[in-house]
């Protein structure tokens, strides 16, 4: 009897077995509209589940499937197959193009960043409007990095997991290049020579932007 009571204790601290635990994080993912963190997902499940092995069962039983699991930043989500989105064409809504100003700008972010508004307008060539930046910001696709330990301690700018996610990239690494960017008509006009980076460069990840190397240069707000 003492050894059944026993037992029954030990198993109210059991994680599910994986396939429960797989169940449980696509039912989570399904019904969030924002990419999950393995540590939220964790938060959401019982006492010893382990959500990142459950993902990697979870992202190869989706695969040829028309939905996929796909890492965004350092989340996680459940997106229609790239091949598959002509069909949703009817679901999208059209949304006005970024001006000239805000393409070159959002463009000098992402490969640049984490950049001050200095370095951007010394990149363009040409001062930036608050406009421009309240935009992008209102977009959600870039957000305020650390101040960076200068005089004046000036704000950075770094994109933010929303910028990814709706361009489909897992982090800033798959940024496309130029070419890419006018096949996909989002560039109708030339960016300054700079804005982009050479071959090798500009492969900021957002996860390294707390990397030690910084910190001379960077503190927290």
């Amino acid at each position: 009897m003492a050894e059944d009571i026993e037992r029954q204790e030990e198993s109210l601290f059991e994680a599910p077995p994986m396939a429960e635990q797989e169940r449980m994080c696509e039912a989570i993912l399904f019904a969030s509209a924002e990419p999950v963190s393995v540590r939220e997902l964790e938060s959401r499940m019982p006492h010893g589940c382990d959500a990142a092995e459950a993902l990697a069962h979870l992202r190869k039983r989706y695969e040829g499937r028309g939905v996929h699991l796909v890492r965004v930043g350092d989340a996680w989500a459940l997106r229609t197959a790239a091949d598959l989105a002509f069909l949703m064409q009817k679901e999208t809504v059209e949304t006005r193009k970024l001006s000239r100003a805000a393409v070159e700008t959002l463009a000098i972010i992402a490969y640049h960043q984490p950049v001050t508004r200095a370095e951007i307008e010394e990149i363009r060539g040409v001062s930036i409007s608050r406009g421009t930046i309240d935009q992008l910001l209102e977009m959600e696709w870039i957000r305020f990095g650390r101040r960076k330990m200068t005089p004046g301690r000036p704000v950075t700018f770094v994109v933010t997991q929303g910028f990814l996610d709706h361009f489909g990239l897992e982090s800033a690494r798959d940024l496309p290049g130029l070419k890419e960017l006018r096949a996909a008509g989002l560039l109708e006009n030339r960016l300054p020579p700079n804005a982009l980076p050479q071959v090798g460069e500009g492969d900021v990840d957002l996860e390294e932007e707390t990397q030690e190397g910084q910190s001379e240069l960077f503190e927290d707000d």
